[in-house]
């Protein structure tokens, strides 16, 4: 069995995404984005966005016969802890190695390469 290096699958990040974009979603706006680019079943999107719910990172609210999904967690508070498992798991805790890789296995821009620069530069000691 292969084990996740993150809590999410990418199903659930997939529709955390959706959810993110659209503010506020039930199970059947988020099926029908999916439909656009794949075959996935109403139940599927229903048991995930559940478990996501139990999981803390969506809340909701029940609107007639529909439960209406939200971000009960800030998008950039999810990907900074994703993030930091993924730097305690495959880095060792080395977060210049995260960025090393990045940096030597992504064919960045030469705008991108100065972005990262620049970004470097303005952090604050």
């Amino acid at each position: 069995m292969r084990r996740s290096l993150t809590p999410l699958g990418e199903t659930e990040m997939e529709i955390l995404h959706h959810v993110w974009e659209l503010g506020e979603a039930s199970v059947a706006d988020v099926r029908e984005r999916m439909l656009e680019y794949r075959e996935v079943a109403y139940t599927t999107v229903m048991t995930i966005m559940k478990n996501l719910a139990d999981k803390e990172f969506l809340k909701y609210r029940k609107e007639g016969l529909s439960y209406i999904y939200s971000a009960a967690i800030n998008p950039d508070e999810v990907r900074g802890n994703l993030v930091h498992e993924i730097v305690d798991k495959v880095f060792k805790g080395s977060s210049k190695d995260l960025v090393q890789a990045l940096v030597q296995n992504e064919n960045l821009s030469a705008k991108e390469r100065q972005e990262i620069k620049d970004m470097i530069d303005n952090l604050e000691d």
